[in-house]
C-alpha cells in the first residue's frame, strides 16, 4: 500500500532544538543599556577673552546588558545648565561586546560665555555646592543577531548635580529611549 518511512528521533530533537534557538534568538527583546557618570576631571582653562573655556573629561560607565555586540557611530552630546546650552562632549565610533561594562573617556568643553550669562545663578550653586547640569545625546549603530545587522537609535536625557567646587557627582538619574529598525 504506502512506503513506509524510517522515523528518526536524532533528527527530531536536533530539528526541535534549531527551530527553538533559532525563536529565542529572533523574538528575544532588547534590553535597555545603563549610563552612569563615575566622575568630572579638569583638564584645563582656555582663555577667550573676557572669559575662561573649561575642557573637562567626563568618565561615562556603560552598560550592554544584551546578549549580541552593539556598535555604534561618532555623535556629540549636549550639555545645558539653567536651560542653555553649556558645552558639548564628544562621543567616539566604538563598539562594546554583550553583556559587558565599559568606562568611556569623553572630551568635553564648557563656553564661559554661556556660563557667565547665569553668573548669579552659578555663584549661588557654588555657594551652596550644588550645580545641576542637563545633558542629551542620541546615539546611533548597530547590532548583529545572526547574519542581520539591526540598526538601533538611543536618545538619553541626563540630569546630574555635581558640586561645583571639586567636581563631584553627587546624584543624577538617567532616561533613554530606544528605538529598533527591524528592516
Amino acid at each position: 500500500m504506502g512506503k513506509r518511512v524510517k522515523w528518526s528521533w536524532t533528527s527530531a530533537i536536533i530539528g526541535a532544538a534549531s527551530a527553538l534557538a533559532t525563536t529565542a534568538l529572533l523574538s528575544s527583546k532588547p534590553k535597555d543599556p545603563t549610563f552612569h557618570l563615575i566622575s568630572i576631571n579638569l583638564t584645563s582653562f582656555k582663555l577667550n577673552l573676557p572669559v575662561l573655556d573649561t575642557d573637562l573629561i567626563l568618565n561615562v560607565h556603560v552598560t550592554n546588558p544584551n546578549i549580541t555586540a552593539v556598535h555604534y557611530s561618532s555623535t556629540s552630546m549636549s550639555i545645558f545648565y539653567n536651560g542653555s546650552l553649556l558645552g558639548s562632549a564628544e562621543v567616539q565610533a566604538g563598539s562594546q561586546p554583550p553583556k559587558s561594562c565599559q568606562l568611556l573617556r569623553l572630551p568635553a568643553r564648557l563656553d564661559g560665555l554661556q556660563l557667565a550669562h547665569h553668573a548669579a545663578t552659578f555663584v549661588a550653586d557654588v555657594a551652596k555646592r550644588e550645580m545641576v547640569l542637563d545633558a542629551a545625546v542620541d546615539i546611533a549603530g548597530a547590532a548583529r543577531i545572526l547574519w542581520w545587522d539591526h540598526k538601533f537609535k538611543v536618545h538619553v536625557d541626563s540630569r546630574v548635580t555635581v558640586d561645583p567646587v571639586f567636581l563631584d557627582v553627587i546624584d543624577q538619574e538617567n532616561k533613554l529611549e530606544m528605538e529598533i529598525f527591524l528592516a
